[in-house]
């Protein structure tokens, strides 16, 4: 049986627009995805039986227009001249003591064995990097990615609310390669390389993990794993390794919100209870809740944003800053509004929120 977080994020595919889901990569997506029966050694027996095959194609050909080739050593072409000469032809070495002299012969040599010739090479080249470079290739850029992660954004969990948001950051100006994406699952992990995103497919609750995604030198984690207990242990997990890191998570139920506070998260959101309080509210201030969506998403007509006071509005009211509706500061990790006394005068290391137009800017 899906999870919810399942159900949502394939609820929320087929309510796209076709544009939209185009844009996302998921008109191009399989529905059904398997693991290959198939062992390497298998891969590998398999790709020397098509090169076989297609030598003996070669081998063929070379013997029936056996009288179109010249031997000039001894005149004469037997069945281990062709097999000489067509291992030498397939390999481009071309010695010359055998030569195609007739049309026929020189037709198959230019029509036949020479694709075969290039087949065999892309399937030696093939066999080459899957099982000779690909993992020191792999290792290479694995380390590379990871040199270059600094101040980035760790989301685990790649639901319906680890998508959005990233959808959210996309919109609000993040580059793509500053987002780094943790999901066990496959399918989720696809979605998010469409994205243009960093991806990890592994487990957020562990070490290894998070220490891949260089969480010690992120600049916010945001867990949304689908469940509580899961969130709790990738809240713990990322909060040892780096203890200053902003960590918002996803809760669903209210009695866990502490226990998520107690790992380290610093913001939790509980996407029910605030979707039961938009729903009630909705029904006597709908213009209030489009109003609160507007505020939330990066794509509105207005933005909520988070800003550090500056010189010159020093000892100013918060009221009165020009940038725009300053409706709450932060002095000292508590929260005034706009109407408190404390209000009336900022200080330095205030931390304003104000409501802006989109795409303002100073």
């Amino acid at each position: 049986m899906p999870n919810p977080s399942d159900s949502d994020r394939s609820l929320e595919a087929r309510l796209m627009l076709p544009q939209e889901r185009a844009s996302r990569g998921l008109e191009q997506l399989p529905l059904l995805r398997r693991i290959s029966p198939i062992s390497v050694w298998q891969s590998l027996g398999l790709r020397a039986l098509l090169v076989i095959f297609l030598l003996g194609i070669a081998v063929l050909g070379h013997w029936v227009e056996r009288d179109g080739l010249k031997d000039n050593f001894d005149d004469h072409v037997s069945f281990l001249d062709v097999v000489y000469f067509t291992a030498i032809t397939v390999a481009t070495v071309g010695y010359g003591d055998i030569v195609p002299v007739s049309h026929q012969a020189r037709m198959f040599d230019t029509f036949v064995v020479t694709p075969i010739r290039l087949f065999v090479w892309l399937i030696f080249l093939g066999s080459a990097y899957s099982f000779v470079f690909k993992d020191s290739w792999d290792r290479v850029k694995n380390s590379m990615i990871s040199k270059g992660l600094h101040n980035h954004f760790v989301i685990c969990g790649f639901g319906a609310g680890g998508s959005a948001a990233v959808r959210e950051l996309l919109l609000q100006g993040v580059k793509p390669d500053s987002i780094v994406v943790i999901d066990p699952d496959p399918g989720r992990i696809q979605l998010a390389l469409s994205l243009g995103v960093t991806t990890i497919a592994g487990d957020a609750t562990h070490n290894v993990t998070l220490e891949a995604a260089e969480v010690g030198r992120a600049r916010a984690v945001l867990v949304s794993t689908g469940r509580d207990d899961t969130a709790a242990l990738a809240v713990l997990s990322a909060r040892q390794m780096n203890r200053t890191v902003p960590i918002s998570a996803n809760v669903r139920a209210e009695e866990n919100e502490d226990l998520l506070r107690q790992a380290g998260a610093n913001a939790i959101v509980n996407p029910i209870s605030l979707g039961g309080h938009l729903l009630a509210r909705s029904s006597t201030n709908p213009g209030a809740v489009e109003y609160l969506r507007d505020l939330a998403a990066a794509d509105g007509r207005v933005q909520l944003c988070e800003r550090v006071v500056r010189p010159a509005e020093i000892g100013a009211a918060l009221g009165s800053i020009r940038s725009g509706l300053g409706v709450r500061l932060v002095r000292g990790g508590k929260s005034i509004g706009y109407w408190e006394p404390e209000a009336s005068a900022l200080q330095p290391g205030d931390t304003i929120i104000e409501i802006v137009r989109c795409g303002q800017t100073d």
